[in-house]
């Protein structure tokens, strides 16, 4: 039986506008209650989704689980109680943040345990962060000195330019692709977390810490950040609107797309009947 799932938020759990639907609130609750685990795997840091996990009744609960920043951190609710975290050193997170800052027109973004700098920020990432009501500090100079003793725990870019993306990615990875790992997320932004941190590992992580067996895990995303947590999971789910190299990689592709309360088709067909004939 599954016993956690490990979902990413935007363009999976959420709809496009940002919004937690009805259907998914209730399968989750229904799920929770029957003992399964329920942890949201998100890029973005574990604040700005606090107004969803009080939807679904798990906001600082003891016991209930989160995984912030692809992995970089890993947090019981109660408490914000910090499990794990996985931060890129400074120097190479500083190397990173100013090789990319130096592309036109791309918003940069320094994450750390508890904030979000922003450093000139596009039209584009303005509306989607606006969207998601994610709180942030404006940077007026690309300085990160001043985070030099704070764990940084990923940097990321953001450009709808899909060429641009890949531009800038391969230009960061040719100075620092011995120290940092890439992936792409929401059509707009690209991101880079300490080599080897992903939110697959961090699932992983947490069930070790459950002592729950990887057979016992689900993982569901729609993006190629979520792409390891699809593969390390004992089911990997891809909703409808997934990118095809996640759905090609999942074991389970829903009928229903995010907008379409994925999530809750998931849980009443593929993870409440082994509770309710266990």
């Amino acid at each position: 039986m599954i016993k956690l799932i490990a979902s990413d938020l935007d363009e999976t759990l959420l709809d496009t506008d940002g919004t937690l639907s009805a259907k998914n609130i209730q399968a989750i609750k229904e799920a929770t209650a029957a003992g399964v685990y329920f942890v949201p795997n998100s890029g973005r840091g574990y604040e700005s989704f606090e107004d969803n996990l009080q939807a679904l009744g798990l906001a600082q609960q003891p016991g209930q689980y989160k995984i912030s920043f692809n992995g970089a951190a890993i947090l019981e609710n109660a408490g914000d109680r910090v499990l794990a975290t996985n931060a890129i050193p400074f120097a190479i997170a500083k190397g990173v943040f100013d090789a990319g800052r130096t592309f036109d027109q791309v918003s940069c973004h320094a994450y750390t345990l508890n904030q979000l700098y922003i450093y000139h920020q596009t039209p584009t990432d303005a509306a989607y962060m606006a969207s998601r009501s994610v709180p942030f500090t404006r940077l007026n100079e690309p300085d990160l000195n001043f985070l030099a003793s704070e764990p940084i725990m990923k940097v990321i870019f953001e450009t709808p330019d899909v060429a641009r993306q890949h531009e800038l990615a391969d230009f960061v990875m040719a100075r620092y692709g011995d120290d940092v790992d890439v992936t792409f997320s929401s059509g707009r932004y690209i991101e880079f977390n300490r080599k080897g941190i992903n939110k697959g590992r961090a699932l992983l992580q947490l069930a070790e810490l459950l002592q729950l067996d990887q057979s016992e895990t689900m993982a569901v995303g729609d993006n190629f950040n979520d792409l390891s947590m699809i593969q390390a999971a004992g089911v990997g789910v891809a909703v409808a609107n997934a990118v095809p190299a996640v759905a090609a990689a999942a074991n389970l592709v829903t009928r229903a797309t995010n907008d379409q309360a994925a999530m809750a088709e998931i849980i009443q067909e593929h993870v409440l009947p082994g509770y309710r004939h266990g």
